[in-house]
């Protein structure tokens, strides 16, 4: 939650006029930031309502309910984060890093539509947000839209041509989109440009398992788990390579070191039905 203290800093330095003692806002707001500093949730966030208690009418509350939402977001309070975010925002409706929070919460409990339109809101303010225009084409990916995917990723990779993330999307919105051809040359390149990153082999082996050139799969899904052992999903993936091509052994070998790794043991037995 460190990470969490320094956005808030930067909205309550022009607030005039404040009063010496410990009931200020501003006093208030600096003992919760040391209470967040030392992970002292529960009264970080007592100190901050006692901070808008004091000064209800302040803009920078608008990040004080940000600040809020992230420690109860950070605790599994969805609904209640949510709600902070919201609150947040009917004070402040532009600022970003809020209406960002918000989205990616939504995107998160699956309310897709939601975070498309707080994707979609932020855009419209700053058209360069990387992460908007990567979770946009996301979405719409998800939702074959195509096209609007298709433009987001490309104003993405005109922004920054080595986010490494957007390309791979690309690759697979391609392959989802009937350019199989188009997907495959785009993973080639890139893993001849990247050599040593995991990440591309297991994006190679799904396209190649896809095409049943299950060889190929299992060699790139290999090689990804040679890069990064400690990957649990390529683990997973390559025993669904195994059971696909009925290699129980094989199957039983990776779900036991997934396991060994810390998988969802729901994930695993459910694999494990399907060697029955």
């Amino acid at each position: 939650m460190k990470k969490l203290v320094c956005i808030l800093c930067l909205c309550i330095a022009t607030v005039s006029g404040w009063a010496q003692t410990e009931s200020t806002y501003k006093e208030y707001v600096r003992k919760a930031l040391e209470a967040m500093s030392t992970d002292s949730l529960t009264e970080a966030e007592a100190l901050f309502r006692e901070a808008m208690k004091a000064e209800p009418a302040q803009r920078s509350n608008a990040m004080i309910y940000y600040q809020i939402g992230q420690m109860q977001e950070y605790r599994g309070k969805y609904d209640k984060a949510l709600e902070n975010y919201t609150l947040g925002l009917n004070i402040a409706p532009h600022v970003l890093p809020l209406r960002m929070a918000r989205a990616g919460l939504y995107l998160q409990l699956g309310n897709k539509e939601k975070a498309l339109a707080d994707y979609s809101e932020v855009l419209y303010w700053k058209a360069d947000v990387q992460e908007a225009l990567f979770m946009r084409a996301y979405i719409y990916t998800d939702q074959r839209l195509y096209k609007k995917a298709r433009a987001d990723y490309q104003a993405l990779l005109q922004i920054n041509p080595a986010h490494e993330e957007g390309r791979i999307g690309l690759v697979l919105l391609n392959e989802k989109d009937n350019r199989p051809r188009e997907a495959m040359e785009q993973i080639n390149a890139m893993i001849s440009a990247a050599p040593d990153h995991a990440v591309l082999y297991a994006v190679r082996a799904g396209l190649e398992q896809t095409r049943k050139l299950y060889e190929a799969a299992e060699a790139d899904f290999t090689k990804a788990i040679s890069l990064d052992p400690g990957n649990i999903d390529y683990l997973l993936n390559r025993a669904a390579l195994y059971i696909e091509t009925k290699r129980s052994k094989e199957a039983r070998a990776d779900l036991d070191k997934a396991m060994e790794l810390g998988a969802n043991p729901d994930d695993v037995a459910s694999m494990r039905h399907e060697l029955r």
